[in-house]
């Protein structure tokens, strides 16, 4: 399998891409098995916070060109010719869905990068909270290069997520970056040792899991619809998230923990 999913440990799951032979680039397959790793972190109630990574030194490279391109070909036309919207289990949206483009997925999400990340790799980083990188990591908007075009979020994502001018760096030149200039232009959060990479990913797990996951999910929730849309519908969006965290049963935990000097016991509810 290119996509391991290890179960939940301390409510932190890791998803690793393992396709070393294609230095981490995927197949139509692939893209389809990190879809349903997603989904599977959405509706697993004992995963609060996913790490994403790849084996090697690579993190992921998008779509791998030799195959992807003829077997999507063939889904399309199979598709077109047989009413059908899935073949062999892959649906023409799970190249998106493993990139993470328009789904709702508020857990908090931590990449850490331990290659270039370029491509559906830097499509897939547009959807992810915490960015940690080796110092071998590279990261660029590649397409342009060859006369394509970045689809999969990426000129919706980084504009908004980065200064213009540097958003426009990246997407403009279509030149790979070291990891050292992308923390510079703010992609990044932190850039450690390679044999420190999962280690830190773990421990910037555990420090948002410390919080209430309700609460957690509710503000990540809140920041990407707000940003989706105008300010008086995201004060809306705000309000309505915030009652609901304030009548669970955390938001009681929560400051009772506090007022005893003990750590709180999160149920999530």
């Amino acid at each position: 399998m290119p996509i391991h999913y290890e179960d939940a440990v301390d409510h932190t799951v890791v998803i690793t891409i393992d396709r070393p032979e294609a230095k981490n680039a995927l197949d139509l397959h692939a893209f389809r098995d990190l879809a349903a790793a997603w989904r599977r972190f959405a509706e697993d109630d004992e995963a609060w916070a996913a790490i994403i990574t790849g084996v090697g030194r690579n993190f992921m490279a998008g779509a791998d060109l030799k195959t992807y391109i003829p077997q999507i070909t063939k889904l399309h036309e199979e598709i077109n010719q047989g009413g059908v919207d899935e073949i062999d289990g892959c649906k023409l949206r799970d190249g998106t869905d493993a990139v993470l483009r328009g789904t709702k997925i508020y857990k908090p999400i931590i990449a850490a990068v331990n290659g270039p990340c370029v491509a559906g790799g830097m499509e897939m980083l547009g959807g992810i909270d915490i960015r940690i990188a080796t110092t071998n990591a590279r990261f660029g908007v590649m397409e342009p290069k060859r006369g394509l075009f970045a689809g999969g979020g990426t000129t919706v994502r980084l504009p908004r997520q980065l200064a213009f001018p540097a958003a426009m760096e990246f997407l403009l030149t279509a030149e790979a970056f070291p990891a050292e200039r992308a923390l510079e232009l703010g992609l990044l959060n932190e850039i450690v040792a390679e044999d420190e990479l999962l280690d830190k990913a773990k421990d910037w797990a555990a420090r948002i899991n410390a919080n209430g996951p309700l609460a957690v999910r509710a503000t990540k929730e809140s920041v990407l619809r707000g940003l989706a849309t105008d300010m008086r519908e995201a004060y809306k969006i705000e309000s309505e998230l915030g009652s609901v965290v304030f009548g669970s049963e955390d938001a009681k935990e929560g400051p009772k923990a506090f007022a005893e000097k003990r750590p709180p016991n999160w149920q999530g509810q």
